[in-house]
């Protein structure tokens, strides 16, 4: 760890205004912040890019698109996780919530399988201490999956685990409401045939009906008890959050229609949407947009979801004209928001005794580019 640390011709993203200034780190923690440049010797100038918070992303999917590259092809569990290491610190992100599924579907029927070894995965890499983001765990438990319970009380008290979601995709509600699209996005991934979704399908829908509130009261009270945050993933109506805030939900993940987010927000819940729905300007699979929802006053956290380089820039987007967000709000739905949402309560914003987990940005042609990262005032990228 780098003991002294002066950074300073910087835009310094604030969480309610922008200066221009010096940061000084010592010994891993912001200690003071000034509006005035300094020429003390070994000052890193920043030439007037942005400094920012490190980002803090509580739900990528990207691990397992590395420990799975392939159908059928299985990587090394560790250098798995080094890989997404090495794509969320150059993405600017310097604390990752790895979203690893509790729970088999039609498309990834090896995850059960692969869920042991992707935990395991993180925490070696962890333990040998090569990683340079923090990375911590969010559990995504499927409640259609009868073992859903029984692998998630193994890491109910994992000092790594920060969040746990209850999700329920089985078709014809919350984000696969058209039974017909749903069949029909399992056969476009070209691995089982019509007869096979259509068996698999019914399994799920009647898994939902029978199994489903079972397991979910199991996994709540699992949560409550070893003080996680629960989110509620995929919620299409007020039912569907009515049912949340019994179960004391804090985050309302991905909500797939207008009136569940206004539930939400009604019921004091956070918000969280994917930064490549913003980007894209919409949902890949036809729900609400983001979009509409940061128009609305209805979005507090933003996760990189499928796509980590979409983070920063999804919160970018939000300064558009057509949004109206002002930069520090922006850039608290991907720092300050999410660190309050999990309880990390020393990092998220640039302020005196905070983690100096700090980006450096530079605009070209209007995209924000991450130049360098620094993680408990250390440089690793």
């Amino acid at each position: 760890m780098t003991d002294s640390l002066v950074l300073t011709g910087a835009k310094i993203v604030l969480p309610d205004e922008v200066i221009e200034g010096t940061v000084v780190v010592e010994k891993g923690r912001i200690t003071d912040i000034s509006s005035r440049d300094t020429a003390v010797p070994g000052a890193f100038d920043l030439g007037g890019d942005y400094l920012l918070p490190g980002l803090i992303d509580l739900h990528t999917d990207a691990l397992e698109k590395h420990i799975l590259p392939r159908p059928g092809v299985r990587f090394n569990p560790t250098l798995a996780a080094l890989a997404l290491d090495a794509q969320i610190i150059s993405s600017g992100i310097t604390t990752v919530l790895d979203s690893i599924c509790v729970g088999a579907s039609i498309r990834n029927p090896e995850r059960n399988e692969t869920f042991g070894p992707m935990i395991e995965g993180v925490k070696t890499a962890r333990d040998l201490g090569l990683m340079r983001a923090d990375h911590l765990l969010h559990l995504r438990c499927e409640i259609t999956d009868e073992l859903v319970v029984e692998m998630f009380s193994r890491h109910a008290a994992n000092p790594l685990l920060r969040l746990m979601s209850l999700m329920d995709h089985s078709p014809g509600q919350r984000q696969s409401p058209d039974l017909e699209k749903y069949k029909q996005k399992q056969l476009a991934y070209g691995m089982i045939s019509r007869a096979e979704v259509d068996r698999l399908t019914d399994e799920l829908i009647i898994a939902a009906r029978t199994i489903g509130p079972t397991m979910r009261a199991a996994l709540v009270e699992l949560g409550r008890a070893n003080g996680i945050p629960i989110a509620s993933h995929d919620d299409a109506t007020e039912e569907h959050i009515d049912l949340a805030k019994t179960e004391d939900v804090v985050i309302s993940e991905f909500p797939t229609t207008l009136v569940a987010a206004q539930a939400a927000r009604a019921q004091g819940m956070q918000i969280l949407m994917g930064s490549p729905n913003i980007i894209r300007g919409g949902s890949h699979t036809g729900n609400v947009s983001a979009v509409d929802l940061a128009r609305e006053g209805l979005l507090d956290i933003i996760g990189s979801d499928y796509v980590p380089v979409s983070l920063l820039l999804g919160a970018f987007s939000l300064t558009a004209d057509s949004i109206g967000y002002a930069l520090p709000k922006a850039i608290k739905t991907v720092t300050l928001n999410p660190a309050i949402a999990v309880g990390l309560d020393d990092r998220g914003s640039i302020a005196p005794g905070k983690r100096a987990d700090l980006i450096r940005v530079g605009m070209f042609d209007q995209l924000p580019v991450v130049r360098s990262v620094w993680t408990a005032g250390r440089q690793v990228y």
